[in-house]
């Protein structure tokens, strides 16, 4: 993925994705979802090296239809959606800087490859991002509703948690490949409300620190009824 694999810019970026790697598998022992665990073991992800990303397209393709997009930069949630739409999830190439090792105020190649390809293998959360990209497609420029349904895909494919045989586990890229978002999520005194789509709907969505709140689903079933649940809410006004 590197023009040159033996260049110093490529060489502290592998240190870069080996030093986050380390840190979040120790971190995400018996905290994420069992979705997670599976699709990092599918992957055979490596502290060692950068996974290519043509091989990982290659393999999420067979396991669930969806696409990798190597991008330069993160995109507006317009063009992030069409592509979620399309089955195409953006990757973006560049790896954050030591200084935001325990949180990245934007997506990087670390947020994506780690937090959010994983979790592409397993079919409901493919299907429930395939279907979260058609209805923002369907809804007007400016509207309130596309405002709503980039609330729900920040409450549960980047910061959601799910509960699994009593505990709240971790699903959401954002939470699954930075520390010093799961730490934050972890203390007890930080709000974590069993799901709601109506309170999740209204819920602000600040990007650059860390959430006021997480949302639990009840079960991971519920992800996809969600879905169902808002397009009746949207079809009603």
């Amino acid at each position: 993925m590197f023009t040159n694999p033996h260049s110093a810019a490529a060489t502290q970026d592998q240190r870069t994705w080996k030093v986050l790697f380390d840190r979040q598998t120790a971190l995400l022992h018996r905290r994420a979802a069992p979705a997670f665990n599976q699709g990092l073991a599918r992957l055979g992800y490596r502290r060692e090296a950068i996974p290519d990303i043509a091989e990982l397209s290659a393999v999420v393709r067979e396991e669930t239809g969806w696409q990798l997009v190597p991008v330069g930069r993160p995109f507006e949630p317009a063009a992030f959606f069409a592509l979620l739409a399309d089955r195409k999830f953006p990757i973006v190439t560049r790896i954050r800087p030591m200084h935001n090792f325990d949180f990245s105020p934007e997506p990087d190649l670390f947020h994506d490859l780690f937090g959010h390809v994983p979790m592409l293998l397993d079919e409901g959360l493919a299907n429930f991002l395939h279907e979260l990209g058609q209805a923002y497609q369907a809804q007007p420029e400016g509207s309130k509703a596309r405002e709503q349904l980039w609330a729900l895909y920040f409450f549960t494919a980047e910061f959601g948690l799910v509960q699994h045989e009593g505990k709240p586990l971790l699903y959401g890229a954002g939470l699954l490949s930075s520390a010093g978002e799961i730490h934050h999520c972890v203390n007890e005194n930080t709000p974590r409300p069993v799901f709601d789509l109506a309170t999740v709907l209204r819920t602000p969505v600040t990007g650059a620190r860390y959430q006021n709140q997480y949302f639990v689903l009840p079960a991971w079933e519920q992800l996809t009824e969600c879905v169902e649940e808002l397009a009746g809410m949207l079809a009603s006004r």
